[in-house]
């Protein structure tokens, strides 16, 4: 895709101003701040090019034995590095043309011209309300006369690409321009639609893109006229990275992510000599092997090229031999599945229940919705890879605490092996006549006092794509500024500053199934999730993680 400009036209969609702009001020979640936050310190230096920050993380080693527990506090000393230039950004969608796709572009290009638009309540303004980093603020710490907390925005902590500036590209199976794709998704107020239809044309019509019916459901054949010719996986491999290449050229960009919001596949099988390697996956690839999925050839394609790529869908696109070619590459890789709605209200209400000492004892989840999502997931193989995701959001909260829950039975197999869990149901349906408003229903049956008994019933009805195209924001800005964050551990003489780990754990505040370092444990608590991505934040500028301690406020 050339890089486009806005010429005059006059299709009948464009407002009488001619630039579609509006008068209104910019809403807060679109303001530009730069330089925001300064951090005085001996701690936190500030160059032309970098912010560096010695950071003290404190943890501590248990020892458990004979049923007593020995803590040691453990330091470790670590010294951050990151790049203050922002450099030019591109977002590739691997799904461009779908409802979260057109419904990004839409609202970014919204912003950017700042156009409001006209619904039964009134005037409407853009905004990025729903994105954490653009709309949410964390604690940096009190005013000294006052005592009062002082809150900024996330995006200040450190310097972040501004959503406006994105530019955006991708591929989709289906051919349709942006425009009508945006108008296909019946996502946006139709005041809106009819005014941004113009720089939405601009776009033209996403790149060909990969399609092995085998992945997704049959009922997609039909949308399928936009696809990269041949079944050779190789000749396909290195048509994407092409695409990448040509598109970071043409817009001049410094990094480009790579970002999966197509349709759900179902599972790839993990075979041996297969995908359980970056060597195998590689040979596979070039032997067109049946279980290299569209969604694992755009990964290794991205990782190839060094752009990083993030998994927005919950199949199991990083099988192992990606993950080991994203470390050898040193690549950056994220996913998997947004958390938008349902899953995110699990992972704070099942979390609060255990930590009140309440024991779930089932956790029934419905929902249906009828957009082309749920329509690809009425087919049985791409359910059970959402079903996967969802059911393993509550996993960690129930480790946490046998006092409620069993352990698991050493040497034992099926649900033994676990230990004890709540009984979790997920159910999904397809019903056209919702569109993107998608119904959750959830039901929370759990043990109290003495043999008691409490249920909780939610219902949660929201615009599907709406609550999502933030979440693909924020994954995409966070992404771009981790790619510009270095690190070097003091205590072990670490002369130069590396790059962090390829698999980036701290986008899981916005995944249903967070992809972790190969052998550690996944955490989905949303509260533990939050703590850790502004602890980071802070300790990049040279600030402690949040105390809620507030000690001045417990003593004399």
């Amino acid at each position: 895709m050339a890089p486009q400009t806005l010429t005059a036209t006059s299709s009948g969609y464009n407002t009488p101003d001619s630039e579609l702009e509006s008068i209104v001020p910019v809403h807060p979640t679109a303001v530009r701040r730069p330089n925001y936050i300064t951090v005085q310190s001996e701690n936190t230096t500030y160059t032309d090019a970098h912010i560096t920050a010695k950071y003290l993380y404190r943890g501590a080693d248990v020892v458990v034995s004979d049923g007593q527990f020995t803590v040691t506090p453990t330091v470790k000393p670590y010294e951050f590095q990151t790049t203050r230039n922002v450099g030019k950004t591109g977002l590739m969608m691997i799904g461009m043309g779908g409802n979260n796709g057109s419904t990004l572009c839409a609202t970014i290009l919204a912003n950017k011209h700042q156009i409001s638009w006209h619904t039964k309540e009134g005037t409407q303004q853009p905004n990025y309300i729903g994105s954490v980093l653009r709309a949410s603020t964390v604690r940096v710490g009190s005013e000294p006369g006052t005592g009062k907390e002082v809150h900024v925005p996330i995006c200040d902590v450190l310097p972040m690409v501004h959503p406006n500036d994105l530019v955006l590209g991708g591929w989709d199976i289906s051919g349709m321009p942006m425009d009508k794709a945006m108008e296909r998704a019946r996502v946006l107020d139709y005041d809106l639609q009819r005014q941004v239809k113009p720089y939405m044309a601009l776009l033209g019509s996403p790149l060909p893109s990969i399609y092995y019916p085998d992945f997704i459901a049959a009922n997609q054949e039909a949308r399928a006229d936009n696809v990269i010719s041949g079944t050779d996986k190789q000749t396909h491999l290195e048509h994407i990275r092409a695409d990448i290449r040509r598109f970071k050229a043409q817009n001049d960009l410094d990094r480009a992510v790579v970002f999966w919001t197509a349709n759900t596949e179902r599972y790839s099988d993990i075979i041996p000599g297969v995908n359980d390697t970056a060597d195998n996956l590689l040979a596979a690839i070039r032997s067109s092997h049946s279980e290299i999925s569209p969604s694992t050839l755009f990964a290794v394609a991205a990782i190839l090229e060094g752009e990083p790529f993030v998994n927005g869908a919950p199949q199991n696109t990083f099988v192992p031999g990606v993950i080991e070619l994203a470390e050898r590459e040193k690549s950056f890789i994220g996913g998997d599945d947004l958390k938008s709605g349902q899953t995110k209200l699990k992972s704070v209400l099942a979390e609060f229940l255990v930590n009140a000492g309440i024991k779930p004892l089932s956790i029934a989840s419905y929902n249906h919705l009828g957009n082309n999502d749920g329509h690809n997931l009425s087919a049985e193989p791409q359910f059970k890879s959402k079903e996967i995701s969802k059911s393993s959001v509550v996993d960690d909260m129930v480790d946490a605490n046998r006092l409620l829950y069993k352990p698991p039975v050493p040497g034992a197999k099926g649900k033994a092996a676990k230990g004890e869990h709540p009984d979790h149901i997920v159910v999904i349906k397809y019903v056209p006549a919702v569109g993107d408003s998608k119904r959750a229903i959830d039901e929370y049956y759990s043990e109290i006092f003495c043999g008691g008994r409490q249920t909780i019933n939610i219902f949660n009805e929201c615009e599907d794509s709406l609550l999502a195209t933030p979440l693909i924001l924020d994954l995409t800005i966070l992404t771009e500024l981790l790619t510009r964050v270095k690190y070097r551990d003091l205590s072990s003489g670490q002369a130069d500053f590396a790059p962090l780990y390829p698999v980036l754990s701290l986008l899981s505040y916005m995944c249903k199934a967070p992809l972790v370092k190969p052998g550690t444990d996944v955490v989905n608590s949303l509260g533990r999730q939050r703590n850790a991505l502004e602890g980071f934040l802070k300790a990049c500028i040279g600030l402690e993680g949040n105390s809620d301690l507030l000690l001045e406020t417990r003593i004399w």
